[in-house]
């Protein structure tokens, strides 16, 4: 049990931001598989919009990129607070560190973002638009989903949660504390 702890212990970060991935993931398929089947009910037509790479681009695809755009900006929210609180432990709530993580953070899913809202239309425009678990495009939506998933780790590695910030925070934080 100990070594199990010990484990847990030292890769805690990637542990934690693999169930959070994950719960980011599926509050992001979730909303995207709900306005989904409540988009495709509400239309079955196949009014051509435009052409991309030789197909036709329907209004099922225009349905289909926002039902993404708004799973995504659902699943940014969820996983900032839980990144922030649990995944990297970054538990000031300082006005300036809290603003540019959140800054940092919505800019970072946003070049992710542009990935998923363009990549899943894209790629089931360009012939990836097998059903998977009865759903229109969801092998495309996984392929993206997995790719975004590595570089938003990245980002908040390196650049929003960085220890730098956490250990200025902690100086800051015993510098005000009166000596015992």
């Amino acid at each position: 049990m100990e070594k199990i702890k010990n484990l847990f212990i030292k890769y805690k970060e990637i542990i934690m931001y693999i169930v959070f991935g994950v719960l980011t993931t599926l509050v992001n398929w979730l909303v995207y598989t709900v306005l989904i089947k409540l988009f495709g009910s509400a239309t079955e037509s196949e009014t051509i919009l435009f052409t991309l790479f030789g197909r036709d681009i329907s209004m099922k695809i225009f349905y289909i990129f926002i039902a993404n755009f708004i799973a995504w900006v659902l699943s940014v929210i969820f996983a900032f607070v839980t990144n922030k609180l649990w995944v990297f432990d970054s538990k000031s709530w300082r006005f300036g560190l809290v603003m540019k993580e959140l800054w940092l953070f919505v800019l970072a899913r946003l070049i992710t973002g542009v990935m998923e809202w363009f990549g899943v239309p894209l790629l089931w425009a360009v012939g990836l638009n097998q059903k998977l678990f009865g759903i229109d495009g969801f092998l495309a939506k996984i392929i993206v989903s997995v790719l975004v998933v590595i570089l938003n780790y990245v980002f908040s590695k390196l650049i929003i949660f960085r220890n730098k910030d956490k250990k200025k925070d902690q100086l800051e934080k015993t510098s005000r504390e009166p000596n015992k």
